[in-house]
């Protein structure tokens, strides 16, 4: 703590600065005045803890002093030194907030029984004034936090009181952008360059484990805009706009609207996920814009996905992968779907498009990851494209392993395709698109170079693999029908007859001999 010694008289005043030992008594010397005028004047400019002031000075003396500086402000405190003993004077210093009244010659006991107990009642009175500030600052932030939760009566609320009196009010939410970076050091009122003194222009607060932003009025929200200009034109890498992702809901003219604009906030977090790459900030138009625009969602439709694209990794199509992959993200963003069963269904596709590129190559050396590690990978992962573009390359990479293309001849593509699912139901109608094609066209093709129609090439090519088959006599004759594409076993006896001119057990029966 701080003291100032004045004293008109310049041995009194060297006396004082060494009667006791200030710094024992828990102070130090801040400066000393030689007149009324001259302590007033330190007072207000170096606003010292205690004052030690003789009461008769020149231009003011001890208790003109006293009043001046109360009624300027000054909240230290005062000890006033005479050379009477008048108990007027020292009732009129007493009324006017001095602590003690000592009559010189200065008894130095007294003297430094009296400054340590000022010492105590400042110590006592600033624990009481910080307890004061935080139960009131707690008690604030409760309130701010039932009115964004809509569990308060806001009629009932000293809003003046609260500095809660604007005319519009915005909820912000804000955290990291991903798991690797976050700007630990930022200052809202800088990123925003406002002033928010006695929490004028915003108040920040954690609801429901959520760092929350409560702007208020004009002016905070207009430089909000601002601030907003910063992301739509990307923020700079590494600066604290790049590591920040901000949410904000719609702005209200009244506090008992105020939980709606956090109810913004809180939908489009969920959100988050669907975000678009360097996207760092959503807003309640965006979430408006999604809940007139939602539909189901359907876990039935993974098997349809991975049909499709394991048709196109095989047929060498990156163009159909792609654009499906656009589809799927579309479709994914517009659900009404838990993120976690989202997440669900692309790991579901991944999974089912390796199971049918592993029954389509059995012999072929893959790069497949474990599913295990898999869905480890996608549950991890904060945002939508960044399991697309997974897919991408995923099928990309099993596209070049497994895929043909000449780059000359699609005929060639087709077959290839065939010779690898022949077991699937196939037909040229759905077939020929895979490649860019429409069936008639493929279907003249395939007759003018092979002298057969699609048809009859797919039958040889099953026949041709029934009859390795028939080899392996642990496997019964409907078995081998179903495994080479062939549902109705009475179906398959005929074909294979009127390739083989026999049977297949005939068939077999002259194989075993």
């Amino acid at each position: 703590m701080n003291v100032l010694i004045a004293d008109d008289e310049q041995l009194v005043l060297e006396g004082l600065k060494c009667i006791i030992d200030w710094e024992d008594c828990g102070f130090t010397l801040c400066g000393t005045a030689v007149n009324g005028q001259d302590a007033l004047d330190k007072i207000l400019s170096l606003v010292p803890d205690l004052v030690l002031l003789d009461i008769r000075m020149p231009k003011m003396n001890g208790i003109e002093v006293v009043q001046a500086a109360v009624e300027a402000g000054f909240s230290g405190k005062f000890i006033i030194l005479s050379g009477v003993s008048d108990f007027k004077l020292a009732q009129t210093a007493m009324r006017y907030g001095v602590d003690f009244y000592l009559t010189k010659p200065i008894d130095e006991d007294e003297l430094e029984q009296s400054v340590r107990t000022v010492h105590d009642l400042i110590e006592k009175e600033s624990r009481a004034s910080r307890s004061y500030s935080q139960y009131r600052d707690r008690a604030r932030d409760n309130i701010l936090r039932d009115i964004l939760l809509n569990t308060c009566d806001c009629r009932a609320l000293d809003l003046q009181d609260l500095d809660l009196q604007a005319g519009i009010y915005q909820v912000i939410t804000y955290g990291n952008y991903n798991q690797d970076t976050f700007y630990q050091e930022w200052n809202f009122s800088d990123l925003m360059r406002v002033t928010n003194q006695d929490n004028h222009s915003f108040d920040i607060l954690e609801v429901e484990q959520r760092k929350v932003i409560l702007l208020k009025g004009n002016f905070a929200i207009a430089r909000f805009e601002n601030m907003l200009q910063h992301y739509r034109a990307a923020p700079q890498k590494g600066s604290p706009f790049d590591s920040i992702f901000l949410t904000y809901g719609q702005p209200v003219s009244q506090i008992q609207d105020v939980h709606l604009s956090y109810q913004d906030v809180c939908q489009l977090e969920d959100r988050r996920f669907f975000c678009a790459q360097n996207q760092h900030v959503i807003g309640y138009d965006e979430l408006h814009r999604h809940l007139s625009s939602t539909h189901l969602f359907s876990q039935d439709r993974a098997p349809e996905y991975a049909e499709a694209f394991s048709n196109y990794i095989q047929s060498h199509n990156p163009t159909l992968i792609t654009g499906t992959l656009r589809e799927l993200s579309a479709y994914l963003t517009g659900c009404v779907a838990e993120i976690t069963d989202i997440k669900h269904f692309l790991i579901d596709i991944y999974i089912l498009v390796k199971q049918k590129i592993m029954q389509a190559f059995p012999h072929a050396d893959l790069p497949f990851l474990a599913n295990a590690s898999v869905i480890i990978l996608v549950e991890e992962k904060y945002y939508l494209y960044e399991i697309i573009a997974f897919l991408a390359e995923q099928f990309e990479m099993w596209m070049h392993s497994v895929g043909y293309s000449s780059g000359e001849n699609v005929l060639d593509e087709v077959l290839h395709y065939i010779r690898h699912n022949y077991r699937e139901n196939l037909k040229l109608e759905t077939l020929a698109p895979l490649f860019g094609y429409n069936s008639s066209y493929l279907g003249r093709l395939f007759t003018k170079k092979l002298d057969v129609n699609f048809n009859a090439y797919l039958d040889q090519v099953r026949i041709a693999k029934a009859k390795e088959l028939l080899e392996d006599r642990s496997l019964k004759v409907y078995e081998i029908a179903e495994q080479v594409g062939y549902s109705n076993v009475d179906y398959f006896h005929r074909k294979f007859k009127k390739y083989e001119v026999t049977s297949p057990a005939e068939y077999r029966k002259k194989k075993g001999m």
